[in-house]
């Protein structure tokens, strides 16, 4: 296929260890840092720096655009542990996607676009009871 491929194969690799790395570890910085080393190595190991370099982009994106779905479920009421699985299986998928020319590269795009959009719509303010007061 071509050096093209396997890059995107570890963009797209990345961006779901990005997303399960937040998931778990409940935390933008240290999800983008697990990921990134994790990336890194299996680009080394499976590939050269340009696929490690591709492997590190992809994980940064997974980890910033999935931060805005991790606090907010976490900030709504979702548990850790539940948050965590399903960015698991959310990242899985990603992972068996990846394999599909050009579909990596879409999901280092993709995940901190929807991540984007759902930071646009959450609300600045929550009334709670004050919308209840009676002037």
């Amino acid at each position: 296929m071509g050096d093209w491929y396997t890059i995107g194969i570890l963009v797209g690799l990345g961006a779901s260890l990005g997303v399960a790395a937040t998931g778990a570890l409940r935390r933008a910085l240290a999800g983008v840092a697990v990921a990134v080393a994790v990336a890194v190595a299996i680009g080394l190991v499976f590939g050269q720096w340009d696929e490690a370099v591709g492997g590190a982009a992809g994980a940064v994106c997974g980890a910033i655009g999935s931060t805005p779905l991790v606090r907010g479920t976490l900030r709504r009421g979702g548990t850790p542990g539940g948050t965590a699985l399903l960015l698991a299986v959310a990242a899985l998928v990603g992972a068996a996607l990846a394999f599909v020319p050009v579909l990596g590269y879409l999901e280092a795009v993709a995940v901190p676009a929807l991540g984007a959009r759902l930071r646009s719509r959450a609300p600045e303010r929550h009334a709670g009871l004050r919308s209840l007061a009676r002037d």
